[in-house]
C-alpha cells in the first residue's frame, strides 16, 4: 500500500489492490483503476464496474461472493491513459502473488492491455476475445474491457456471448463456483 516503484504513486489517492472472495476460482484481471477506483480504492466501482457487475449477475457471478477482480497496475494512470511497460513491471509482482494466493483455476482477462500482458504480446482482442488459452494449469479469456463496450455498444452482444461461454466453462471445471 505504500509502493513507489514507480511513478504512477505520485498522484494517487488510493492503492487498488483488489476487491472479492479470496478464495475464488475465477478471476478477473483488467488493465489499471480509473478516476472513481482510485478515489474508493477497489477496482471496477464507476461506469464500467457497474456494467461489469450487471454481466456477472447476468452469468450468476458476484464480486463480492465468487470472483475476484484486480488490476495489472494498482495506481491510476494519468488521464486513463494505457499503463505503460515499465508500470506494468513495476506491478506485475503483485498480480503475481495476489494470483499465487488465490489459485484461479480460471483468468478472465478485461482489454487488450491485461490481454497482451498476460495471455500474449501480440494478442487482437477484436478477434481473439472468447479463445481459451491454457498457461500454466490457468485456463484464460481474453473479453473485451467494460470501458470499452460503453464506448462501442456493437460490442456488448459479443461480449455477452463471451460471458455465457465463461458460465458454461465454469460449470465443467470448477462447479464449485455455482454450488454457493
Amino acid at each position: 500500500m505504500q509502493c513507489t516503484a514507480c511513478r504512477l504513486c505520485e498522484k494517487r489517492h488510493n492503492v487498488v489492490f483488489g476487491v472479492g472472495n479470496r478464495e475464488a476460482r475465477v478471476m478477473f484481471i483488467g488493465e489499471g483503476p480509473g478516476e472513481q477506483e482510485d478515489l474508493k480504492g477497489e477496482p471496477f466501482v464507476g461506469k464500467a464496474g457497474q456494467l461489469l457487475d450487471k454481466m456477472l449477475y447476468a452469468v450468476d457471478l458476484d464480486r463480492r461472493r465468487n470472483v475476484y477482480i484486480a488490476n495489472i497496475v494498482k495506481c491510476r494512470p494519468p488521464m486513463n491513459r494505457d499503463p505503460q511497460d515499465d508500470e506494468q513491471e513495476s506491478c506485475i509482482g503483485y498480480l503475481r502473488e495476489q494470483t499465487r494466493l488465490i489459485r484461479p483455476r480460471i483468468i478472465v482477462t478485461l482489454g487488450r492491455i491485461a490481454g497482451m500482458k498476460l495471455i500474449k504480446p501480440d494478442l487482437r482482442i477484436t478477434r481473439e476475445h472468447g479463445m481459451w488459452v491454457e498457461r500454466k494449469g490457468i485456463l484464460m479469456m481474453p473479453m473485451f474491457h467494460p470501458a470499452a463496450l460503453l464506448r462501442n455498444q456493437s460490442q456488448m452482444e459479443p461480449a455477452f456471448r463471451d460471458f455465457l461461454v465463461l458460465r458454461e466453462k465454469i460449470k465443467e471445471v470448477c462447479p464449485e463456483v455455482y454450488e454457493n
